[in-house]
């Protein structure tokens, strides 16, 4: 049974959420504090954190940071929920790496969906083969990105859409495309989010690429959205 920590200080809301998944075959552990949050996790890993950004102890994305140098080379996944709807704020999550971002109020059947994704794309494996690009190996099976055998570390998001970049290597893929290759056909497309595949696409960029600036692997077409070079480039 997937066990999920939520960190959020309004006890209603946690009760009702926890109950919400309980009856839908999770487990469910609440911190109301990101004190006691960071604890829990270093108890036990949980499969996804779903994180309010708004905590009496802590900024939010500060907290975000810390839960991800506890586990830097695989990252537990982070599902950020706060208040504030703001677009600005759910591009400033998904630059930092958050796999999702909810603003509230929102509706525990939408939260439930967003986690299945989330898991989903975290622990179904694509294929035991491994893709090579140069210095570059995208291993499948292992869900894991190697540049010149060091390993880097992506999101399960990000590494589910450079893996579905490779596999079309030459093709052009627009922003829609990749979002619904990458897993999140169960969800509406928002042309206004666009901007958050570019996010995920330049944190890609900066682990794999010598110079995220001038990329070798990932070429943004203007206008269409993005390729993934066959050649070195």
């Amino acid at each position: 049974m997937p066990l999920i920590l939520m960190i959020e200080d309004d006890v209603r809301l946690a009760r009702m959420v926890a109950d919400y998944l309980r009856q839908n075959q999770f487990e469910v552990q609440h911190a109301a504090d990101g004190a006691s949050g960071l604890a829990a996790l270093r108890r036990h890993r949980p499969d996804l954190v779903i994180l309010d950004l708004m905590l009496p102890d802590a900024n939010g994305l500060d907290l975000f940071r810390e839960i991800r140098a506890l586990h830097p080379s695989a990252p537990v996944p982070v599902i950020m929920l706060t208040a504030r709807g703001d677009p600005v704020d759910r591009v400033v999550g998904l630059e930092m790496g958050a796999e999702d971002y909810i603003p509230k109020p929102f509706e525990p059947r939408e939260l439930l969906a967003r986690i299945r994704v989330v898991l989903r794309r975290a622990h179904s494996p694509l294929g035991a083969d491994v893709l090579r690009f140069g210095l570059l190996e995208i291993d499948r099976g292992a869900r894991q990105i190697r540049v010149d055998g060091e390993e880097k570390s992506l999101t399960s998001y990000q590494f589910d859409l450079l893996a579905a970049m490779a596999e079309r290597a030459g093709r052009v893929l627009s922003r829609e495309q990749l979002a619904d290759l990458a897993g999140r056909q169960d969800q509406p497309y928002d042309p206004a989010l666009d901007r958050s595949v570019d996010v995920h696409i330049a944190r890609i960029r900066a682990s794999i690429e010598e110079d995220p600036k001038h990329p070798r692997h990932i070429i943004t077409v203007r206008g269409a959205g993005y390729v993934f070079a066959k050649g070195p480039g």
